[in-house]
């Protein structure tokens, strides 16, 4: 059943991708940049770019829905959270500490090394990327999380009967997806460590506080203030950001900055908000 939604819902999401396969076609028709996919949807306008990248999610949700609700005859609470509600107040606050030291370690680095970054604020661009990024991103980064901490957690951990199993699986499964970003062309293959390290991260997450509501808000708030921010131009989304990182691409410290330091310390900040314990026998559980 869980392999049958899987497919469903990529299906939903490949009907998604169809007005953007239409722009790619339409440019392509149009003899722009020789074909090549990736070149086309540069010639796109970065706010529709994005709208078009962004809109296969929206679709992607509601085959999840549909999924949750008709193919399992379960309510979209039993894959979000043990709680009798979805407790907004978790993800509120996980988006609000995690964009905070984004954006502090954006305007750290903009200070330290003014020379990396291109100003590139346009009002009336701005706005309507901040438009389509608030209303879109979200669902983007909610459905990555429904599916992934969720959904397939669910059905993993149905499967092998323990805790750590699908942790490590749906990690890798997670990181293994972004193995065609443009990241990884730039940065090579070691980039998937930071992806796979991320999803590691924010399963554990999910063990420990036994619900999504903290990995939706810190996946929300590191997407969308990255996309409002700060963007390049080899990264996977194109956005009309407040700044532009002109400095060549490389594995910098602050990946494994993240991997080593901001994941734990913000873990160990969650732990002690919301006062789990029992690490080992909650990760390593058997049923």
């Amino acid at each position: 059943m869980f392999l049958l939604g899987s497919f469903v819902i990529i299906i939903f999401n490949v009907i998604g991708q169809l007005p953007l396969t239409f722009f790619i076609v339409q440019q392509g028709v149009e003899g722009v940049a020789g074909g090549d996919p990736m070149a086309l949807l540069r010639t796109i306008d970065k706010n529709l770019q994005l709208f078009l990248l962004l809109i296969p999610f929206a679709i992607g949700f509601l085959g999840l829905w549909l999924v949750v609700r008709k193919l399992h005859e379960r309510s979209m609470l039993s894959i979000t959270t043990s709680r009798e509600s979805i407790d907004w107040q978790r993800s509120l606050y996980a988006f609000g500490v995690w964009a905070t030291v984004t954006i502090l370690l954006v305007v750290l680095d903009y200070t330290l090394s003014p020379e990396y970054y291109q100003w590139n604020f346009n009002p009336v661009k701005f706005s309507v990327l901040f438009i389509i990024a608030v209303l879109l991103v979200p669902i983007q980064t909610s459905l990555e999380e429904y599916i992934f901490r969720g959904y397939l957690m669910q059905g993993f951990a149905g499967l092998f009967k323990n805790a750590w199993a699908p942790l490590l699986l749906t990690s890798l499964i997670f990181g293994s997806l972004h193995l065609f970003n443009p990241e990884v062309e730039k940065l090579g293959y070691g980039i998937l460590v930071y992806y796979i390290g991320t999803g590691l991260f924010l399963g554990i997450l999910t063990i420990m506080d036994e619900g999504i509501e903290l990995a939706l808000g810190f996946h929300a708030a590191n997407n969308l203030i990255t996309a409002l921010l700060v963007t390049s131009d080899w990264t996977a989304f194109q956005t009309e950001s407040i700044l532009i990182d002109t400095s060549e691409p490389s594995l910098g410290p602050e990946l494994l900055l993240s991997l080593v330091v901001f994941y734990p310390l913000f873990l160990v900040l969650m732990s002690k908000k919301y006062g789990w314990s029992n690490w080992k026998s909650k990760l390593t559980l058997k049923f």
